[in-house]
């Protein structure tokens, strides 16, 4: 799937067999728990914490990853059993919002795909109707969040809209992928500036549609550029491109791409928001780790001239995360170190976050050659 060097095969390889030695401990340990971070190096639980918290489908979405890149059952347990832990969250129903696909497409709908679960097509169903139902006809937008801005918009959201590509194909309703393709469109004007860079939030005229005003959210200001917020973007949009074959979802997601290596080009690691001041320097490293799978799905899909500079870019990012960012011991259950919530939430800075993890797992993943789009 991808030509790699025999010293970068190696590497992967070693770098695989890493992940795998540590989760086999950690995962038994964490069973029963959705975790986001650790405190004094052990696992929380969002499943007593915050049953709707918008990440609670990583856990159980990287150990399918481990089960599907190793055969070891005990990752498909630990995996089926996160995704009966989330089912607590249908009974909060006016919690969630845009983020079931990020809680449920990677977790039922791989259970789904794999094994062909009845319940796990059920909750994955019923995930992409609540999506599908935050569709705002007149503005052709998914609105984000429950709040009092019914035309706030995020650029997380692309992320989510692969969960309703799944839905269309396998209902046949195309009703789910126009819903998909007019958020993407919209998004892609009011979000993706022209030089690349990336709008975090967004509010939008509930009634036409039309661009009202940019937020800074969790980047450093308005106008600036928070990192995992062009990750978002960088992956969404060649996601967008895979399900529906369209061009210029590629085209945005290569612009975004270039934006984002031209400013990681060198130390390979990102901070909160590359537009932010020299110092502090304060890491997301989960930012990266979400580019790199971009970067490698990018480079799967672009003629072969194009392929080694979104190749070659990820798997630096990968290597630096690696050597620089992780914890292999047995003190700490997490892998990915110095993740950050946001740049002004002082107490979420450079902490371990689930999501960090789930990335570099799915960027080794795809470079050990599976095929199998978790998206």
């Amino acid at each position: 799937m991808y030509k790699l060097n025999e010293n970068d095969k190696e590497y992967i390889d070693g770098l695989w067999e890493r992940i795998d030695k540590k989760l086999q401990w950690v995962a038994p340990a964490t069973k029963d728990k959705l975790p986001y971070t650790t405190i004094n190096g052990v696992y929380n639980n969002m499943a007593e914490d915050d049953v709707s918290w918008w990440t609670n489908g990583f856990w159980g979405g990287m150990m399918w990853l481990m089960y599907l890149g190793t055969g070891n059952e005990m990752y498909r347990d630990v995996a089926e059993r996160s995704e009966e832990l989330l089912d607590a969250a249908f009974d909060e129903y006016d919690k969630l919002h845009h983020d079931v696909g990020f809680m449920w497409h990677i977790t039922a709908g791989v259970n789904y795909r794999v094994t062909g679960a009845r319940k796990s097509y059920v909750r994955a169903s019923i995930a992409a109707d609540i999506l599908a139902s935050r569709f705002n006809i007149k503005g052709g937008f998914i609105r984000s969040w429950n709040d009092e801005f019914p035309g706030r918009v995020i650029i997380d959201s692309m992320m989510n809209i692969p969960l309703l590509y799944w839905a269309s194909r396998e209902t046949g309703d195309d009703r789910f992928r126009h819903i998909a393709v007019a958020h993407a469109d919209k998004l892609m004007t009011a979000h993706i500036r022209s030089d690349g860079s990336v709008n975090h939030i967004v509010h939008l005229d509930p009634e036409t549609g039309a661009f009202e005003q940019s937020f800074g959210g969790q980047g450093y200001g308005e106008g600036s550029s928070w990192t995992r917020g062009q990750a978002w973007a960088l992956y969404g949009y060649v996601l967008s491109y895979i399900h529906t074959g369209d061009v210029k979802y590629l085209d945005i997601s290569k612009r975004v791409a270039h934006y984002f290596i031209a400013n990681i080009c060198g130390e390979w690691v990102s901070r909160v928001d590359f537009r932010s001041p020299e110092e502090p320097v304060i890491y997301d490293t989960t930012a990266a780790a979400c580019a790199a799978c971009g970067l490698l799905e990018i480079a799967r899909v672009v003629p072969e001239h194009e392929k080694r500079l979104y190749l070659s870019a990820a798997i630096n990012i990968v290597k630096t995360l690696d050597t620089g960012f992780c914890d292999w011991g047995d003190k700490e259950q997490s892998i990915l170190q110095k993740g950050t919530e946001a740049y002004h939430r002082e107490a979420t800075r450079e902490i371990p976050l689930i999501y960090g993890d789930y990335f570099l797992a799915e960027a080794v993943y795809k470079l050990k050659g599976n095929k199998l789009l978790f998206w």
